[in-house]
């Protein structure tokens, strides 16, 4: 009998789901996986954060659109990936119908929330190399306010209302009662199932593809006249291809990472749900590794970041005055 209570999450429910039947040996790897993954998103998120709050050179409207990404995607680490992984590695959800109703939410709101941000930076870059005249200034700080802004409004108010109103589970009733009790899972519809994707990662996806062909075009373009100009315009030129390359790596993961899962979303309410929960869980955390490459991403990629990160992991932020705490330029 001890036995068999065992392979349930609550044994004395008659309706308990089954716990994962793994070796403890695979949890102790998916454990340490998870745990890697969620340190790395949390702490390196806050080297952004310290690094664009604490020095001057850093704070660039870009970089404060970067500043706010950071803060989702840490929030999104602290917040809602511990559960995650307890819910992964268990097969159990312990913590009951209310708590798991606000996890849904955030869930899906901080990762809305990322991927319009990345959208955000794309929309940033194709205005500061494809319109530099008008590009900066208080126009440019008022974009950047009301990006962001809207940017976390929507994701939050759209998530916390599809999940809070049920209507991704409208006519889905018989499905949802026959859930067991311990599990904790977000459904959507044959309509949801198309609606969410489509405003939350094919549009932004789309808006971000077509803002990088016409920056590569527009570099490439300037690249070409470089040896009628000035060498502080060709220096000028270089940058603008750096970014255009940067951008290229940025869309490329963050397709790489989100693709796999909302195109799965989209089939399985079609295809009856018959896509196994492993799978769901595997590509939810495929696209976890978005928020935790975006710091490596924007910080690592740039030379001024990295210097950043060496005077904050070296400590030598703490032995400078604060105000007067610098990095090199060159």
């Amino acid at each position: 009998e001890d036995l068999n209570d065992s392979l349930y999450c609550f044994p004395h429910l008659s309706d308990s789901c089954l716990r994962a039947d793994r070796y403890p040996v695979t949890k102790a790897i998916m454990y340490t996986f998870m745990l890697a993954i969620i340190l790395v998103t949390v702490f390196g998120n806050l080297l952004v954060i310290m690094s664009i709050s604490h020095f001057r050179q850093l704070q660039s409207p870009t970089n404060f659109i970067i500043l706010s990404l950071a803060l989702v995607d840490c929030l999104l680490g602290c917040l809602v990936l511990p559960y995650s992984m307890m819910r992964s590695v268990e097969g159990c959800w312990y913590l009951g119908e209310t708590v798991c109703t606000l996890h849904s939410s955030l869930d899906m709101g901080l990762s809305v929330a990322s991927m319009l941000h990345v959208s955000l930076i794309s929309v940033d870059r194709y205005w500061a190399i494809c319109d530099p005249l008008r590009y900066g200034g208080h126009s440019t700080a008022l974009f950047v306010a009301a990006g962001t802004s809207i940017t976390w409004l929507f994701s939050i108010m759209f998530s916390f209302g599809v999940v809070a109103s049920k209507v991704n589970l409208v006519g889905m009733e018989m499905l949802v009662e026959s859930l067991c009790v311990g599990t904790c899972v977000l459904l959507f519809n044959k309509q949801w199932g198309i609606i969410a994707p489509l405003l939350t990662f094919f549009t932004p996806a789309a808006v971000m593809v077509s803002l990088y062909l016409k920056i590569f075009y527009v570099a490439r373009r300037h690249a070409q006249s470089i040896s009628d100009r000035l060498v502080t315009t060709a220096v000028s030129d270089q940058k603008e291809r750096k970014a255009a390359k940067t951008l290229s790596f940025v869309v490329g993961v963050f397709l790489l990472c989100w693709m796999p899962f909302f195109i799965t979303t989209i089939i399985d309410p079609f295809l009856n749900f018959s896509a196994p929960a492993s799978v769901f869980d595997a590509l939810v955390w495929f696209g976890y590794l978005n928020s935790m490459c975006n710091p490596l991403i924007y910080g690592f990629f740039y030379p001024r970041f990295q210097r950043a990160f060496h005077i904050i992991l070296s400590r030598q932020i703490f032995r400078q005055n604060s105000s007067n705490t610098k990095m090199d330029t060159a």
